[in-house]
């Protein structure tokens, strides 16, 4: 191959041109110097690429990816929106302490009047002022004590035995007020034990606290089994997945969720084994992100237009004006899709949108940047962006499943995950038992005391309230 002249400036050299100097200074510089000149062009629009790429990541926040609220910078101002823009919040229903059923009544008559009056013949009620007080707590302890004696007939020594459902020493009041704290409030097992001994005026053990909480998974065995089931048998489902420790080793916690129960699993693996054993036979609507064995569901999907607006939010701020201009139009047709959850487009509209977001596509899909796989993104997701119109009680979001996880992602930054398969099964059956009753707005710890009840009778507890809808 020819080498090229040296009296002209290579098709190479014309497409990194970027010196402050005519073509004939170039011409007059030695080879040597211009090749280290290239050289470093090349690597000044590397390095540019790579502060670019590092600025992204510096300026991620909950707006613009997958990051939680909680990480945003409590010290950095928020964009002040514009106030033709800004909609009137609708003002929220108050909430009023209810009158309980009083255990005392005091009626307080007028003391006194101005003009110096202190006898009145009639009065009325006009107003109840409600004070609450917690009562000394007196625990009720009882003692067994267990006689034997020598039989007079075959002189063998019989001995008297506990009764079943008191072998443990702690009632099923106890036992479900502790796991109470220890999964429904996430409190740790030395501040129970610190709250039994200066609230209830006892010692308790951390053996004991464990042990007590090991029953109490046993218990609502059956309670987690029928969530599941009621799980597969709903028409719609959320699912999500969030990471999980055991003995710091890397594990997954799913949630299958809909709008009378939440089931929870935790599995080794995010894969689709993993979400085969979550779902079995279920064949319902998926509402989910867009991980890539959601995308192979081979039913009917709702993808999570939250992740897809956030995405297009963080197109949208890039320093490339190509790449800013495709996030800001997909933010705005994403968004205008979501609003249509609550004033469905007429014929006209939604053709009109159609053809926006085609058009879209068409544009970038063949580009190798990011506007571009966003682009083709949207085209591989296309047939679920949409299926909240057609269908009833679906929405267009995840975020049914993503307000199930929170607490199982506060309580595991506070613990840091589990130590034993044991503990994995005490996470799944009292997160679903709880975030169940959130659902059906049932208190929990009534339900936890019928299954102690029943566990310690050896009986089946009441599992009606899961399927009733």
């Amino acid at each position: 191959m020819p080498e090229p002249r040296k009296d002209r400036v290579t098709q190479t050299e014309k497409k990194e041109w970027a010196f402050p100097f005519s073509e004939q200074d170039w011409l007059a510089t030695p080879e040597a110097v211009r090749n280290f000149l290239l050289s470093l062009v090349a690597s000044q629009a590397a390095l540019e690429k790579r502060i670019e790429e590092l600025e992204k990541k510096l300026n991620k926040n909950s707006s613009n990816s997958s990051k939680p609220p909680s990480s945003d910078d409590p010290y950095k101002e928020k964009p002040k929106k514009n106030k033709k823009t800004i909609k009137k919040k609708k003002r929220r229903k108050g909430y009023q302490q209810k009158m309980l059923e009083p255990t005392e009544v005091k009626n307080l008559k007028p003391e006194a009047c101005i003009c110096g009056n202190t006898k009145f013949d009639t009065t009325a009620p006009y107003y109840t002022h409600q004070v609450i007080e917690l009562p000394e707590i007196q625990m009720e302890i009882t003692h067994f004590v267990l006689h034997k004696g020598e039989c007079p007939c075959c002189g063998k020594v019989n001995k008297a035995v506990i009764p079943q459902e008191h072998r443990t020493g702690f009632g099923p009041r106890l036992s479900a007020m502790i796991a109470q704290m220890a999964g429904n409030m996430g409190d740790s097992r030395s501040i129970i034990q610190d709250f039994c001994s200066s609230v209830l005026d006892f010692h308790i053990s951390l053996g004991a606290i464990q042990k007590v909480i090991d029953r109490v998974s046993k218990a609502i065995k059956p309670h987690y089994e029928t969530i599941g089931e009621e799980a597969r048998e709903a028409s719609v489902n959320y699912i999500d997945e969030t990471s999980h420790r055991k003995n710091g080793k890397l594990e997954w916690l799913w949630v299958m969720a809909n709008a009378t129960v939440a089931f929870f699993m935790i599995h080794p693996k995010r894969s689709k084994k993993a979400f085969e054993a979550l779902i079995e036979d279920w064949m319902g609507i998926l509402v989910s992100d867009g991980y890539g064995v959601y995308q192979k569901w081979a039913g009917e999907r709702q993808t999570r237009l939250a992740h897809l607006i956030r995405k297009a939010t963080e197109l949208s701020e890039s320093k490339d004006p190509d790449i800013a201009k495709c996030g800001k139009w997909s933010k705005a047709e994403l968004q205008r899709l979501c609003h249509m959850a609550h004033s469905p487009p007429t014929v006209g509209q939604w053709n009109t949108f159609y053809a926006r977001l085609i058009r879209l596509i068409s544009i970038y899909e063949d580009r190798k940047d990011d506007a571009g796989r966003f682009a083709r993104r949207l085209l591989r997701e296309i047939e679920s962006l949409w299926t909240f119109l057609a269908e009833e009680g679906v929405d267009p979001t995840n975020n049914h499943a993503e307000r199930m996880l929170r607490f199982a992602v506060l309580w595991r930054k506070r613990s840091y995950g589990t130590r034993s398969e044991k503990g994995d099964r005490w996470v799944e059956r009292i997160l679903s038992v709880r975030q169940t009753c959130r659902i059906r707005s049932k208190k929990t710890f009534p339900v936890l005391v019928d299954a102690m009840n029943a566990y310690f009778k050896e009986q089946t507890p009441d599992l009606a309230w899961i399927s009733q809808v």
